[in-house]
């Protein structure tokens, strides 16, 4: 049964059973963006997302939106794309220029950004510790597509991408599919639809199914 949000205390390293989230997927709010904090909150299915002048909100919604590496779906457009030598990809070369263009990049529907200062800060400290990683993509030398996400060792969370120059994010979420489906991850945790992810194989599965791959 749903419950109403808690008040998470700065201190205290806790989050509530995921069932206890409201119908939008609201669990709690407050608490602090320490990495020790964030690393729990993604190992149980739980994730940040709040404006920046918001309390901050962990969300753990229901269903949920994944996709198995496996199932990727890759157009013909996108196959000649990636056979081409139009994009590079690297990995981890600039992860806080991603974070900037994830958080600069409009996005329809969307006022502001979610990736707040603090969130970057957060973020950037976890990529210090390894967890954080991106991939970028560049068309003559230029940053033009890429994205972010916590590596929790057989589950990536997808957290933000960008794309300057048409395919390009899509460049990076293919490779990232492919590199994951041949080290036997089990999933890619894409957090709520939106017809761009399904496009690319990504499904809705239950939040009690998401919890057990975790």
């Amino acid at each position: 049964m749903n419950q109403q949000p808690i008040v998470l205390e700065p201190n205290s390293l806790y989050f509530p059973p995921v069932e206890n989230a409201d119908e939008e997927g609201l669990l709690a709010y407050g608490g602090d963006l320490s990495p020790e904090r964030l690393l729990l909150a993604y190992k149980s299915g739980i994730f940040p997302w709040f404006n920046e002048d918001s309390l901050i909100l962990w969300w753990s919604p229901n269903p949920r939106m994944v996709l198995f590496p496996k199932k990727i779906k890759i157009s013909k457009s996108m196959k000649k794309v990636l056979k081409s030598t139009q994009f590079k990809l690297t990995k981890n070369t600039c992860f806080q220029s991603v974070l900037d263009n994830c958080s600069a990049i409009e996005r329809e529907g969307q006022e502001g950004t979610w990736i707040t200062s603090n969130m970057k800060t957060a973020y950037l400290e976890l990529h210090k510790r390894g967890v954080a990683e991106s991939y970028e993509v560049w068309e003559d030398e230029e940053l033009v597509g890429g994205l972010y996400g916590i590596n929790l060792g057989d589950v990536f969370c997808g957290e933000s991408m960008f794309s300057l120059v048409s395919n390009a994010s899509k460049f990076a979420f293919i490779h990232l599919a492919k590199e994951l489906q041949e080290n036997n991850y089990k999933l890619i945790d894409c957090q709520v639809y939106t017809e761009h992810l399904e496009s690319l194989g990504a499904e809705e599965i239950s939040r009690q199914t998401f919890i057990s791959y975790l």
